[in-house]
């Protein structure tokens, strides 16, 4: 830690020196017929002799500006662009003091530019109406840098170590690349593997559902969409990327990815397989898809997620494997269409370790107590997957659009564990269980997505119809063979079981919608929907018991059988309001849900079947205030109610011997109340952000499992129960500030979280309430050199505390240290990355290690004009990797660990392929806008 802070206490020194060499320009921009002032009009500097972009800012409110910059010995142009302007420009022989520019006034242009295309030259930020436009070409990274380099360098935009992007504190949950999506839209396959050489453009835009995208309607959420587009003459080419190694233990890695672009078809593969709990291809480029440091994003259990989708699960050491394509085109003009596939297969195995502790609440004749329960033993799981999904758009005509986006799902799981496990109370051992358990499921899903959209000559009017459906089924087998004595008891006999069980369950939805939309005034618009929803799902399972003589299962056992239908339907008529204005936007829509609800249990032989209906109202609005540019508030509400599932209802599960779930036919449907709100503002001058968000959801009725102990057996029944009067209220801020001078740039990043929970439930028949707090502050930093050195130093906390009543504890409190310092250098053709972390969780029980530190390493060095790069990577270098946690609730106290990933070295090489059909462009040479 020494040579951390004499290293941040040379580079502040080093950053303080460098402000004697800086300087400050103001001005004011107006618009020169009605003199008032233009509010977002980019300001920027640039060479005289080559149109480098030296440096640039936004006006503010007032048409004001001022920008921090260091001393020029030569010949500049400060320019002024602002979209429906013409561009000024000013030749200046040196700035070498600080300098007023006073009024600067900007003449109309003759046309519109949003529908003329003229030649000019591209400013670093442009703001068209609802878009923040950045010219990539205006931000400087290295030749080999990927997208996400790029977007690191745009004001406003943060990439957490989480791997999530936010645009002025909004989340970012849509990436496109053309318009379109890129092996999924949540993009990370795009940001870590496009090169930024071939983008031209970063848009940055409101997301909005595929109805408000057609009809026009304003956004009505508060997360973003980030759409890459590709510079003309590098949209014909061929690129990519392949790299494999070797490493101790027997670890290996290889990845490949390639894209072939040629105007509006673009395909993409990828491939890989590793058995080092990675994603199977590169995603970082100095680690590679190595966990643990800068890749938090992959799960050390060898788990991912692409586009929503999880491939493998569990913890232990995976063996995984994946092959992706992707695809879109246009064609005759009118058709868009997209799609990816994704084939992944994954093989788990874990040795696990377990020790729980319950606690048994004090009644009016009881004290309290509790027990502790130990298991231990290995598994070994398999899984493999298709996933095909496309998005189609047909132009019908200039009014007419219809949207299809349909999506395949189909896996397949093996797993086979064994283990065995005791409890003991005050008195001795309760019971000691052991088996094995195997089993087998089959799983397939298939959803569409149908719009149609119609719009009328009359601005805003507009016919909207949507048809969804999903059709899902699955089929386990699982053979079960357990033996478990009880020792306390001599009237409960000893349990064996050799049994196989079919589970099969079924679940189909059709969705349909039809809605008209009316303008009142050019702001103000109402739109009138009826909906349609009709559900079904089935579950039935079947049990046999082995016949000792054939060693067949064919004993049907009706105690641990059962079979359980729902079906419900919905009509739900609604009007909305939406009115939206320069400043701001606001929407509401109010109906009420017509619902017929019918369930059926097969069990015994005996059919139950219960027929209900409902009348609720369905709510929801929004409010998008536009303070400034830089500054906007949000509000939104929503209210639902959640009917009870067939299992909590009908649901008879005794298949475990020492677990039993009920289902409680008397439910009642859950309602919840849920509100949010941010407000966020980035000052461009300074470049500096800020944003704070709350929100609170409330629940009437809310569905708890409830728990009910057999305290001489330690047999646990659960069954649903209905609670009132349950909430949790969220609340915190992020401060962020970027400062650079010369070569080096600061930036600046402190968070809190803070949330609060009051909960209640059910064990042995009494009530309990807890009441928790949390409290999340981190804090990063982010210092970077040119493009030599980046030094990313962060510091997380976590602490919770619980407040218990009527309960056998009052209190418990953990607390959490994570601290992380990220290293990269690249040098000539050297690149090096050092990843070092230390977590200390005091939620870990005695016996369990409570801290450790992760020091991961990479040394490369790149051969062939940097097409070629072979690394040395080291993970876990100290050894110490750890995979214990624990898990609180307030029925118990439970600690587990699981086989983790532990040191290993590896030697690979990548290898970089770029043929493209234009000639690279220059950066700062004149474009399209």
């Amino acid at each position: 830690m020494t040579r951390i802070y004499l290293c941040l206490v040379f580079l502040f020194l080093a950053f303080t020196s460098s402000a004697q060499s800086s300087i400050t320009i103001k001005g004011k921009i107006i618009e020169e017929n009605s003199k008032l002032p233009l509010e977002s009009a980019t300001i920027y500097i640039t060479s005289s002799k080559d149109s480098t972009i030296v440096d640039y800012t936004i006006s503010g409110k007032n048409g004001t500006f001022q920008l921090t910059t260091k001393k020029i010995k030569q010949p500049v142009f400060l320019k002024v662009s602002f979209v429906g302007f013409q561009d000024y420009k000013q030749e200046i022989t040196e700035l070498l003091a600080d300098k007023d520019f006073g009024t600067i006034a900007v003449k109309e242009s003759a046309k519109d530019l949003n529908e003329v295309v003229v030649k000019s030259e591209a400013p670093p930020i442009r703001i068209k109406q609802d878009t923040l436009e950045f010219n990539a070409s205006s931000f400087k990274v290295r030749d080999d840098a990927n997208v996400e380099a790029l977007l690191k360098q745009l004001p406003g935009v943060e990439i957490s170590p989480e791997g999530k992007i936010k645009v002025n504190g909004k989340e970012v949950n849509n990436i496109l690349v053309n318009g379109k999506p890129f092996f999924g839209k949540d993009g990370k396959i795009a940001t870590q593997n496009l090169p930024s050489e071939i983008i031209d453009k970063v848009q940055i835009t409101d997301t909005k559902t595929k109805e408000e995208e057609l009809s026009g309607q304003a956004a009505s959420s508060d997360t973003k969409t980030i759409n890459l587009t590709i510079q003309k003459d590098m949209n014909k080419g061929l690129f990519g990327k392949f790299g494999a190694g070797k490493g101790s233990n027997d670890r290996y890695e290889a990845s490949g990815l390639i894209n072939y672009f040629k105007d509006e078809q673009k395909f993409s593969f990828l491939g890989g397989s590793n058995n080092v709990n990675s994603i199977g291809f590169s995603m970082d480029e100095i680690f590679d898809s190595m966990g643990g440091g800068r890749n938090v994003y992959m799960s050390n259990d060898g788990s991912f997620s692409i586009d929503g989708q999880q491939f493998g699960s569990g913890n232990g050491i995976t063996l995984s494997s994946i092959v992706g394509l992707n695809y879109a085109d246009t064609y005759l003009k009118k058709i868009e269409t997209s799609g990816s596939y994704f084939y992944t297969n994954a093989k788990t195995s874990n040795v696990f370790k377990n020790r729980t502790q319950r606690f048994i609440a004090a009644t009016a004749t009881e004290p309290a107590k509790s027990y502790i329960s130990e298991s231990e033993g290995n598994s070994d799981r398999f899984s493999d997957g298709h996933n095909l999904n496309f998005d189609i758009q047909y132009k019908i005509d200039s009014l007419t659009t219809l949207s299809i986006r349909p999506k395949l799902l189909k896996n397949r799981a093996q797993s086979k564990s064994v283990s065995a496990s005791s409890a003991t109370n005050d008195i001795g051992l309760v019971y000691r269980s052991s088996g094995d358990n195997d089993s087998n499921n089959n799983s397939e899903s298939f959803e569409n997505e149908m719009y149609l959209n119609r719009k009328f000559k009359k601005k805003g009017r507009s016919l909207g119809v949507a048809f969804n459906n999903t059709n899902k089924k699955s089929d386990a087998n699982s053979t079960i063979n357990s033996e478990t004595f009880y020792f306390q008891d001599p009237d409960k006999d000893d349990d064996f079981r050799h049994q196989r069980a079919n589970d099969a369950t079924k679940h189909d939805e059709y969705y349909s919608r039809i809605g008209y939309s009316e303008p009142i005034t050019d702001s103000l618009s109402v739109t009138i929907r009826t909906a349609f929803n009709w559900k079904k799902n089935s579950v039935d399972k079947n049990t046999f018991n082995r016949d000792g003589l054939t060693n067949q299962y064919t004993t049907y056992v009706d105690t641990l059988s059962y079979g359980l239908n729902g079906k419900s339907t919905n009509i739900t008529p609604s009007v909305g309001l939406t009115l939206r204005k320069k400043k701001y936007s606001f929407g509401m829509t109010l109906g009420s849900v017509f619902t017929t609800y019918k369930t059926s249990q097969l069990y015994k032989g005996n059919t139950t079947a219960m027929d209900k209906n409902y009348v609720y109202a369905d709510a929801d609005g929004w409010l998008n205030y536009n303070i400034d540019k830089s500054k906007s508030a949000y509000v939104y509400y929503n209210y639902d109610v959640e009917l009870p599932s067939v299992e909590q209802l009908f649901i008879v599960d005794k298949t475990q011997p020492l677990s039993q779930i009920l289902g409680s036919a008397d439910l009642k449907p859950a309602k919840r109340h849920n509100i949010y709100l941010n407000y966020n503002n980035y000052d461009w001058a300074t470049k500096s952000g800020s944003y704070f968000y709350g929100g609170a959801n409330f629940q009437e009725q809310e569905i708890i499992m409830a728990s009910k102990l057999d305290e001489q057996n330690l047999v646990n029944v659960m069954t649903y129960k209905n609670i009132d009067n349950t909430f949790n209220v969220f609340l915190g801020f992020n401060l962020s500030k970027s400062i650079k001078k010369e070569q080096h740039k600061f930036t600046y990043d402190f968070g809190m979280n803070d949330g609060y929970t009051l909960s209640k439930g059910l064990t042995n028949n009494s009530l309990f309430q807890s009441k928790s707090f949390y409290f999340e502050p981190n804090a990063h930093l982010t210092y970077e050199y040119g493009e030599i050195l980046t030094f990313q130093p962060s510091y997380n906390y976590t602490y919770n505390i619980t407040h218990f009543s009527n309960y056998s504890i009052d209190k418990s409190s953990t607390f959490r240290h994570v601290v992380k310092a990220e290293t990269t250098v690249k040098w000539n053709h050297v690149v090096f990355g050092n990843d070092f972390g230390y977590t200390y969780n005091s939620n870990i029980a005695d016996g369990f290690k409570k801290d450790f530190y992760l020091l991961n390493a990479s040394l490369g060095y790149n051969f062939f004009k940097d097409k070629l790069l072979a690394k040395v990577k080291v993970y876990d270098i100290l050894n110490q990797n750890t995979n214990a946690t624990r898990s609180i609730s307030p029925e118990a106290i439970t600690d587990m660990q699981n086989t983790v990933l532990k040191r290993y070295v590896m030697f690979s090489l990548s290898y970089k392929i770029e043929k493209f059909g234009g000639k690279k462009k220059n950066p700062w040479e004149m474009g399209e806008e």
